[in-house]
């Protein structure tokens, strides 16, 4: 199943966009993901706080 979101205040810092979108529960969830080839990068988050630390932190291990 996959997941259909709308994704607001979308952000990019280096090759990660930071997005927000509202999680199956109605919760505000803040997503991390890397737009680089092949590096498959993403991650969900509480707090945007952490979105954007874990974008400016993330180094694609692909080179």
């Amino acid at each position: 199943m996959t997941a259909n979101r709308h994704f607001r205040n979308v952000i990019r810092i280096g090759p990660v966009q930071v997005g927000t979108a509202y999680d199956n529960r109605g919760r505000e969830k803040h997503t991390a993901a890397c737009t680089a080839p092949r590096c498959g990068f993403s991650a969900d988050y509480d707090s945007r706080a952490a979105a954007e630390l874990a974008a400016r932190t993330h180094r694609c291990p692909v080179r």
